[in-house]
């Protein structure tokens, strides 16, 4: 049977949250993508069901939320099973609790809806890159289809074919420990918050629908080589070892373990395949992290690959996304061991979990780890030595009025088009937006004005935006937030500039002009964008599966 031949610019591996995050901001940004997946349809497993703050900051700014509905939400979350408050200067401080179920089939609508398209029952078997292009192989439910794409971003989780074909290294450790996880329907146990008992860990907690999801871990007990997820009677007997409960009358709905085995990408991307999510690193999902990482992941991505793919920028632009996820993938994973050390270890766990918690009565510490669990200390390196607190870092939600029209809105509403945005606060900035003009094709340019008493939401009311609650200050010498509770109060500045994912990436007043920044993150002025017509070229380096 001749194979089915396909052209499209960006081909994304894995129809899971990441891929469809992703294949939503691609479409977001004018790029056509074919999005592979194994799966008939989506899946019916609700594995991870934590959103923290960044993310919902996030899916704010694509006008996700109204399609979340009102997903509970939880202030306390935990650091190694240790409670740990996450009130923090936020529009969504706290954790929501939202099925994968539910978030998936929210982000297939959305990449939907902007035009994606996701091919369900294609298998990826084999892929080629060349100097331009990348070809795939993928098995179809009615035979062999050939794609041809620019890029190619795995994003095929931890056992990832992409990453298996391509050979990428991925260092780090399997799974010496491991957690029997399972939903079950029709007992009554019970509920319990991380207990730690003589003979190991126990979780439980019932759902508003009857469901009891159920999680152990019985200490000392090494992880398996698994060909297959657990049976049920394996949950019921460790259950019963650890808490002296039998749940075996229960009816399982969905069962898996998973271990704390971590792993991550040497490098995310390798010329025109890039990783994302689970496929660029393994981790044990502590806290809701990995799914929240995995999200980002495809946000900082997105844009970069869209405005590559139009020849807007230089290529280079692609390595940014590998220097600053890597570091923040690296920094969760080593957060994340300590926890699962905390969580899972036995006696030996004792003295470190009452040092932590000890140090948790400190409002810095509690929260540096809140701000590092939910996303919102993420700052990356823009290699700019003004040293203004907002640069590299997100932009916290901003009320605004705008100019011309007057009009009230507010920063998470301009980054809704997925357009990078100039934003002048203050009437001495006008001329900026004279200077940013030869970019007007690609960025959103507007003259705001703050609303007074800008504080967003998860501040202390009395707490100048950007100190620790409990603490005093004098006026705030800027109408902008800190990014985190131990950001200092931040300097006064005219205009800002944001990428799409809302990180601030030049202030003025500061050392870099705009042009020059405006040309470093978004390519030169229309007028000198002589980005060349893409030739085909005969495909090379192949790796078969």
């Amino acid at each position: 049977m001749a194979a089915q031949r396909l052209d499209t610019e960006v081909v994304v591996v894995g129809a899971g949250p990441v891929g469809l995050m992703l294949a939503a901001e691609l479409r977001l940004n004018g790029t056509d993508v074919i999005v592979l997946e194994t799966r008939q349809a989506p899946t019916t497993e609700s594995r991870a069901s934590t959103l923290h703050a960044r993310t919902m900051e996030i899916l704010d700014s694509r006008g996700l939320l109204a399609a979340f509905g009102t997903p509970p939400r939880e202030i306390r979350g935990h650091f190694g099973g240790i409670p740990l408050d996450l009130t923090l200067p936020s529009t969504h401080p706290g954790q929501w609790k939202v099925p994968q179920t539910q978030t998936e089939r929210v982000l297939e609508d959305r990449a939907r809806s902007l035009g994606a398209h996701i091919a369900r029952q294609h298998t990826l078997r084999a892929l080629r890159t060349g100097e331009q292009h990348v070809e795939t192989v993928a098995a179809g439910p009615t035979g062999p289809v050939r794609i041809r794409a620019r890029y190619l971003v795995g994003c095929d989780g931890e056992n990832s074919t992409v990453r298996r074909l391509l050979g990428a290294d991925f260092p780090g450790q399997d799974a010496r420990r491991e957690l029997l996880r399972a939903d079950v329907e029709g007992i009554d146990i019970p509920n319990r918050r991380f207990q730690r008992l003589e003979r190991g860990l126990a979780v439980a907690a019932r759902r508003g629908d009857g469901v009891t999801r159920v999680m152990v871990h019985e200490f000392g007990r090494q992880a398996t080589a698994r060909t297959r997820e657990p049976d049920f009677a394996e949950v019921c007997e460790v259950w019963q070892r650890v808490t002296g409960e039998d749940i075996s009358s229960g009816t399982p709905l969905w069962v898996n373990s998973f271990g704390d085995a971590c792993r991550q990408l040497t490098h995310y991307r390798h010329g025109r395949i890039l990783f994302a999510g689970d496929a660029a690193h393994r981790q044990m999902p502590i806290g809701g992290q990995a799914l929240n990482l995995g999200l980002q992941d495809a946000v900082n991505l997105g844009w970069k690959l869209a405005a590559t793919v139009r020849g807007r920028t230089p290529d280079t632009l692609l390595d940014t996304y590998h220097t600053e996820r890597h570091a923040v993938g690296r920094r969760v994973l080593a957060n994340i061991r300590v926890q699962a050390q905390l969580l899972l270890g036995g006696t030996e766990a004792g003295s470190p979990r009452a040092l932590i918690t000890e140090l948790l009565a400190s409002a810095a510490v509690r929260g540096h780890l809140a701000a590092m669990i939910a996303g919102l200390d993420i700052r990356y390196d823009i290699d700019d030595n003004t040293g203004h607190p907002l640069l590299g870092a997100r932009l916290p939600h901003l009320e605004l009025t705008t100019r011309q029209p007057q009009a009230p809105t507010s920063s998470t509403v301009l980054l809704r088009s997925g357009q990078p945005l100039l934003l002048t606060l203050r009437p001495e900035a006008a001329d900026l937006h004279k200077e940013a003009e030869p970019w007007s094709d690609r960025i959103t340019s507007i003259a705001a004005t703050p609303t007074p008493g800008n504080r967003p939401s998860g501040t202390a009311p009395g707490t100048a935006p950007g100190t620790t609650p409990g603490t005093t200050s004098g006026p705030a010498p800027s109408p902008l937030p800190g990014p985190t509770p131990d950001t200092p109060p931040t300097p006064a500045i005219d205009a800002l500039l944001l990428r799409p994912d809302g990180h601030v990436v030049w202030t003025h007043p500061g050392n870099l002009p705009l042009p020059t920044a405006l040309t470093r993150w978004f390519g030169p002025p229309a007028a000198h964008d002589t980005a060349a017509a893409h030739r085909p070229t005969p495909p090379s380096s192949a790796h078969e599966g």
